[in-house]
């Protein structure tokens, strides 16, 4: 069976209220943030996910492993949680995911621009070709 959960926090980020959207389903992970501005009540934040919902963009799905712990001890606990912290850094799950959306769309920025330059590059070249051709002419 299918395990689907939505998690919604909402916090005060200077100087905006932010909305981080936490989706997972089949143990991938989903988010996205969303910039309120002003304080939201529950009604508006309510109404913003009955007509928002399918237009909002999520992060990629990443693996989501939570941790299931039976009964561990406190000391082992803190073993665990501190070998974990050591190898993925600090901050939640959602936040890792939020970064690793940022990163890419960094990445997607920069080819664009550099696209966008190369062709720059290429027009130019074609019209001083141009002229050259055209001074040859004795145009």
């Amino acid at each position: 069976m299918e395990d689907v959960s939505s998690k919604l926090t909402v916090f005060f980020e200077n100087p905006f209220w932010v909305g981080v959207f936490e989706h997972r389903s089949d143990g991938k992970l989903q988010v996205c943030k969303v910039v309120f501005g002003a304080e939201p009540k529950d009604s508006e934040i309510h109404e913003f996910i009955l007509s928002k919902w399918k237009s909002l963009v999520f992060s990629d799905a990443i693996a989501d492993d939570r941790l299931k712990l039976k009964s561990v001890y406190p000391k082992r606990l803190q073993r665990i949680v501190k070998k974990e912290v050591a190898v993925a850094g600090i901050g939640t799950k959602a936040q890792q995911a939020l970064k690793l959306q940022y990163e890419q769309g960094k990445i997607e920025h920069k080819n664009a621009t550099q696209l966008e330059i190369d062709h720059e590059k290429e027009l130019k070249y074609k019209l001083q070709r141009q002229k050259r051709k055209e001074k040859l002419k004795g145009h």
